[in-house]
């Protein structure tokens, strides 16, 4: 009896260890953190990076193809090489950042190719540009994948006057140091509120950003992030997050809002997961 006794108190006991052992691994993977926070972030800097490196090659080419004598300056630095042909009416250009490493005035360093690729004809309404990578690096990050952007000069709900909005369709598979691997899809609206008239100035450039998404964790895990409140970017900030706006990210039913502040040129944001807020230091 004692034995049959023993035998059920020890299954009990593994049945109980079982369940709690369970029921962390859940928490674990259902729950969101503030480190998932910090990836996610790290991610929108180099989406936003290139998006800035692409509407940057499109309008200096714009400009000279254009009878305007007014100096376009370039946000690339001197490390990076550009080539560019002009067949059937199309524009193909490489940006080569080498395989050393060349930094950004904010601070990002690039390593690999990025090709752009749109129409010579800069009379339309719209533009498509697509663009691709070629071993491609991004603070160490690989990414792969294409983007579209599309890029018009109208009037918005976020600015009355005419201005450029880029429209961009993300579909990006970024591959950190460790080996851990995210996906991205979604779309993000880029407006240039800011500095539009000034093309030879670039550090005078302001962009508000709306938009959704979806990233796929590593254990195939998904969050959705949902701007709430317009991203707003500083070029003169020489960082690559927003110095103020907000976004709703889900997952799983949990929801976390990310603040990035009222406007400050830091790299700092609060996350707030059920009451509880947190400041967190946004890294490249």
């Amino acid at each position: 009896m004692k034995t049959k006794n023993l035998f059920i108190v020890s299954f009990m006991a593994l049945a109980f260890f079982i369940s709690c052992d369970s029921t962390d691994k859940t928490q674990e993977t259902t729950a969101i953190s503030t480190d998932q926070v910090a990836v996610d972030a790290k991610i929108d800097a180099s989406i936003d990076d290139v998006s800035n490196i692409v509407e940057d090659q499109f309008s200096m080419n714009q400009n000279m193809t254009s009878k305007s004598t007014e100096t376009f300056k370039s946000m690339l630095p001197a490390c990076a090489i550009v080539t560019w042909t002009f067949i059937d009416g199309t524009f193909t250009g490489t940006i080569d950042f080498g395989t050393e490493g060349c930094a950004l005035d904010n601070g990002n360093v690039l390593k690999g190719k990025i090709t752009l690729i749109f129409s010579g004809d800069f009379t339309t309404a719209e533009q498509t540009i697509t663009y691709s990578f070629d071993g491609f690096y991004h603070n160490g990050k690989k990414l792969q994948g294409s983007k579209t952007i599309m890029r018009s000069l109208k009037s918005t709900d976020l600015m009355a006057a005419i201005h450029p909005v880029f429209t961009c369709t993300v579909d990006m598979t970024v591959t950190f140091e460790d080996g851990t691997v995210y996906t991205r899809t979604g779309n993000r609206v880029k407006e240039m509120v800011e500095g539009y008239d000034t093309k030879a100035i670039w550090d005078d450039n302001v962009f508000l950003v709306t938009g959704s998404g979806t990233t796929t964790l590593p254990n195939s895990d998904t969050w959705s992030s949902t701007i709430k409140t317009p991203l707003r970017y500083v070029t003169a900030c020489k960082r690559p997050f927003p110095v103020s706006g907000t976004v709703l990210k889900v997952k799983n039913g949990t929801e976390a809002l990310v603040d990035f502040g009222n406007g400050d040129c830091d790299n700092l944001a609060t996350v707030t997961i059920a009451g509880v807020t947190t400041t967190i230091e946004l890294k490249k």
